[in-house]
């Protein structure tokens, strides 16, 4: 693979290990898919726990850290299998491997800690890149081509939806003069420009960078995050066992909500009007949500791993014979 010689530099912390190895359970055995492999550091903590006749299926959509993550695991080589690819298209690619069910499934969602410190990638705003921001490098889109060539209002949308950024007008409306007179070609630029449009005001209250969450906004529309996350969500459902579970970690509540609607959907399907005396609409339930509430990580992993800190982990268990004692709801205070 070409991105091998990369594979020393490719870094991710895992968040909420212990976390997801209990929720999943690998030691049952069978299939486990860990559809956003990164650098594999979820994939060996489950890969340990995996009894021998078990298999863990890697998918990601980034060739770097397809490459790293397959020389990390390589002591597993024949219990893993990684595969280039979109967690999206789940049911099609393990399908491609003959695989028709998993018993088992993480999904870790977001940007990895490599795709932010690397600088080449265009992700961060903190050092001088061209805009990137492609977790698939063979893909077309990249952030350039939003910032340049999106319509002015199509920015507004994008800054207002997936960055929940309160001054989305004045943004869109400084960078379409700014690329009228010359395309706006690297990260620190739009940064710069994007801090620049936000009154000064409410500029020094952030505690954080000003353009932070429209870096967000850029990077979720450039990699499609968000649009088909929830029919992925109920994909990866569908593809469980009975008995099977899915653990989902997201990093912002737009990210969440989705899962967390698509998890409630699938304990209480139901369509009928809640006045109803009964259900008519015969649909039943398909999944048991194992996490009352999102568990977050701890206070020391938090101290440890400042980007655990916004994370919230959701899980949820296919509805079916043979649950036996993975029917339990996860406590939290085990967390």
């Amino acid at each position: 693979m070409e991105n091998a010689a990369k594979t020393v530099d490719f870094h991710h912390v895992p968040i909420m290990v212990r976390e997801v190895t209990e929720l999943l359970e690998p030691d049952r055995g069978g299939v486990f898919v860990d559809g956003t492999l990164g650098g594999g550091g979820h994939s060996e903590a489950i890969l340990k726990l995996l009894p021998e006749t078990g298999r863990l299926i890697g998918i990601d959509r980034d060739e770097t850290a397809l490459a790293a993550a397959s020389a990390r695991l390589a002591p597993f080589r024949d219990r893993f299998t990684a595969i280039h690819g979109n967690f999206f298209h789940m049911k099609p690619l393990l399908l491609q491997k003959g695989i028709a069910a998993a018993d088992g499934i993480l999904l870790d969602l977001g940007v990895s800690s490599y795709q932010l410190d690397e600088p080449s990638r265009g992700f961060s705003y903190k050092a001088e890149a061209p805009l990137d921001m492609r977790m698939d490098q063979t893909a077309a889109l990249t952030a350039a081509d939003v910032v340049n060539g999106y319509p002015e209002k199509e920015l507004v949308r994008i800054f207002r939806d997936y960055g929940e950024e309160r001054f989305s007008p004045l943004i869109a409306r400084r960078i379409a003069e700014r690329r009228a007179q010359a395309p706006i070609r690297t990260t620190t630029e739009l940064a710069d420009l994007i801090a620049g449009a936000i009154p000064s005001k409410f500029r020094h209250k952030e505690q954080q960078h000003p353009a932070r969450r429209c870096f967000q906004a850029i990077r979720i529309e450039v990699n499609g995050e968000l649009q088909g996350l929830r029919e992925a969500i109920d994909q990866c459902i569908d593809l469980l066992s009975p008995g099977g579970r899915i653990v989902v970690l997201t990093f912002h509540s737009l990210e969440d909500r989705i899962v967390k609607t698509a998890f409630k959907t699938a304990e209480n399907p139901c369509v009928c009007p809640p006045r109803s005396p009964q259900c008519v609409c015969g649909r039943t339930p398909y999944g048991k949500i194992l996490t009352k509430h999102p568990l977050t990580a701890c206070e020391a992993e938090q101290q440890q791993n400042s980007r655990s800190a916004c994370c919230k982990l959701r899980a949820l268990q296919k509805v079916g014979p043979g649950i036996g004692k993975a029917g339990n709801t996860y406590r939290e205070g085990r967390a």
